[in-house]
């Protein structure tokens, strides 16, 4: 697969997932989000969090308390995952190639917040920002605009850029012949941040909102041949899955005259460990509320008293919560939005 042909496999697999699951291995890698970042965090205390997501939008309102009898200024951070260029993979993103490539928004008290980007390129563990900068190449490692950069980069910039991993040659037939192509092999570390004020005693409520990366599967990566397989025992530790869950995938087997699952795999996760970094190290009042999309879906994940609230929605409560483990999400559905059970 060329560089250019991974921009189209977005496209692709939402083609491939309305014809009949070929290859489990077709697939996008999710890119795992989560919430706010304070850069003090001994006197300001996580009230509560209230935490929506479902592959369409993720939803935090938060409440901030400051214990202390001084106000607090500081920097409040969301960092956005990394992404890492490379010629043959490439992540699911909803909003390529956006710098703000997750349709990131914040508000404080009900106003709106302008938050500052700030991005950074890594190779190999070296920071790369100024070079990329100098050579008037794009940060984001995906998208015509990348290539038709490098494609520019004198010959002897491209070779040392080849020999410190900062980029690759890569190669691919597109029908008229082999081509070879300079291709980002960087990181990109992008980071949202705004200056806030928690004032002596009070509560502060933020809510922010993104797009989430939700990775996708044609086919079932973890069942074939009529049984559960090597990577069943990874996906149990992850998601979590429970003996009605695998009985649906073993219906939906039967119901194939391969006996191969029609369902295809939409995974999200979330980062939730940093909320024990506020004050008090727990979150006082915590709700999550996750939206599987459609009735007839599969989903799985991890939690504790976990009841369902709605035809697609199920819902987790908890005080002085501890969160111990991030939010990883399966959701399998049927092509065409067919009944997966």
């Amino acid at each position: 697969m060329s560089f250019r042909a991974a921009l189209a496999f977005s496209a692709a697999l939402a083609i491939l997932a309305a014809a009949r699951p070929a290859l489990a291995n077709d697939s996008m890698a999710e890119l795992g989000t989560g919430g706010l970042i304070l850069s003090r965090s001994d006197v300001v205390s996580m009230d509560s969090e209230d935490l929506f997501i479902s592959r369409d939008k993720v939803a935090v309102d938060y409440v901030f308390h400051n214990r202390s009898d001084a106000d607090v200024d500081t920097i409040v951070a969301f960092p956005l995952p990394d992404i890492a260029g490379h010629p043959y993979e490439m992540p699911a993103i909803p909003d390529d190639p956006n710098d703000n490539f997750l349709a990131f928004e914040v508000s404080v008290d009900g106003q709106p917040v302008k938050a500052e980007l700030e991005q950074r390129a890594f190779a190999v563990g070296v920071e790369v920002t100024d070079e990329l900068k100098a050579q008037n190449v794009p940060f984001y490692p995906f998208g015509n605009a990348v290539i038709a950069a490098l494609e520019k980069l004198p010959q002897q910039v491209a070779d040392d850029w080849v020999a410190r991993g900062i980029i690759m040659i890569s190669e691919y037939d597109d029908g008229s012949g082999w081509k070879r192509e300079r291709t980002p092999y960087w990181q990109l570390g992008s980071t949202y941040w705004w200056r806030a004020s928690f004032p002596a005693g009070r509560q502060v409520h933020v809510s922010h909102r993104y797009k989430p990366s939700v990775g996708g599967t044609v086919g079932l990566r973890f069942f074939h041949d009529g049984k559960f397989q090597d990577d069943y025992a990874t996906y149990k530790t992850r998601y979590c899955m429970d003996g009605a869950f695998e009985n649906a995938v073993r219906k939906a087997a039967k119901k194939s005259p391969d006996g191969y699952p029609d369902l295809y795999e939409s995974r999200l996760s979330y980062i939730l460990t940093t909320g024990g970094n506020w004050a008090l190290g727990t979150i006082g009042k915590f709700r999550l509320t996750i939206d599987k999309g459609t009735p007839d879906s599969l989903v799985s994940f991890c939690g504790t008293n976990v009841r369902k609230v709605g035809p697609t929605t199920f819902e987790m409560t908890a005080e002085d919560y501890f969160p111990e483990r991030d939010i990883d999400i399966l959701i399998l559905d049927r092509p065409g939005g067919g009944n997966a059970n």
